[in-house]
């Protein structure tokens, strides 16, 4: 993750979905940003640079920074790291699994628990005691990846080796010449990996960052993946990697009125108990948060209480 001293010291906006790209513009020209800017839109993997419709819509010249095309030539020559890289995303992902095992299992006690005649204040004791034993599970898969990335980069120092820094050094000088850095959504795992290997948020400086979806969420302290109906698997939230951390505090949930069941009062008042003390904030269509220095400034969107409420109006 990156240190503080590396945060960027601009503001950064923090936007819901944008289907058309319409409000990027408008958020650039509150901004006052009228140069180049700096894209990066590696969670569209594959298909990073497809990024004309963007451009058009913020009205302004881009160069986008490339990260997935750079970090497929970075590990096509470093054999060594390519390995390791991929051994290191194989131990994550039996970490995850074994975790979302151990919650599956705390869920199916909940639930059983749930449908008990028992005296209430004893049923809500047992509910917190579940709620509590998600949050042990939660702290310490975050910390068990954390470990792994970190040993990563203690062992083999990516920053370091020529096939990264190469790139590492041209995305400096990209980011040095352009006015803001505006991050993209799509496969968060994807985007958040190239943002770390290249280490590019210690480029940035004062340059302000605006960033929507999976691109808001890599920059917080933590990803946590949700939705009430999923395509398959339980419908319970997991964490699955720390996140990039300038923006703390809280829990982003892109799109969050098409994923979460709004009535569901109990299930969000949980929900928002297990990610305490973080604010968990929904990042809809037209939502938008902004960070200066670390803190939570200004707020339009809405947030979960531990009442299970969805509030509108409220202050950081």
């Amino acid at each position: 993750m990156t240190s503080n001293e590396q945060w960027p010291q601009g503001p950064i906006v923090l936007l819901g979905p944008q289907s058309d790209y319409a409000e990027i513009a408008q958020v650039l020209d509150n901004l006052e940003v009228s140069g180049t800017v700096a894209l990066i839109t590696a969670g569209w993997q594959e298909n990073e640079a497809e990024d004309d419709t963007l451009a058009r819509r913020m009205g302004r010249p881009r160069v986008n920074l490339a990260l997935h095309a750079r970090s497929e030539k970075a590990f096509g020559a470093d054999a060594d790291l390519a390995c390791a890289a991929a051994a290191r995303q194989k131990h994550l992902q039996h970490l995850q699994e074994f975790y979302r095992m151990r919650l599956d299992a705390v869920d199916d006690v909940a639930s059983a628990i749930a449908v008990r005649h028992v005296d209430p204040l004893e049923l809500d004791e047992q509910r917190q005691i579940s709620v509590t034993q998600l949050r042990h599970l939660d702290a310490d898969h975050l910390a068990r990846c954390a470990s792994v990335l970190d040993d990563f980069d203690a062992t083999w120092k990516p920053r370091e080796r020529q096939a990264v820094t190469t790139h590492s050094e041209e995305i400096a000088a990209v980011i040095e010449g352009c006015d803001a850095v505006v991050i993209a959504g799509g496969h968060i795992l994807a985007l958040l990996n190239r943002m770390r290997l290249f280490d590019v948020l210690a480029r940035v400086g004062r340059r302000p960052i605006v960033a929507w979806s999976a691109g808001a969420m890599a920059l917080t302290e933590r990803i946590v993946l949700f939705h009430d109906s999923p395509p398959f698997g339980k419908n319970l939230a997991q964490v699955i990697d720390p996140g990039l951390g300038i923006c703390p505090g809280v829990v982003v949930l892109p799109d969050m009125s098409r994923r979460v069941q709004l009535n569901k009062r109990e299930k969000i008042g949980r929900f928002a108990q297990r990610m305490a003390p973080a604010t968990c904030i929904a990042l809809d269509p037209g939502s938008r948060i902004e960070f200066k220095d670390g803190v939570l400034q200004q707020v339009k969107a809405e947030r979960l209480t531990i009442a299970g409420d969805v509030e509108k109006e409220w202050k950081p």
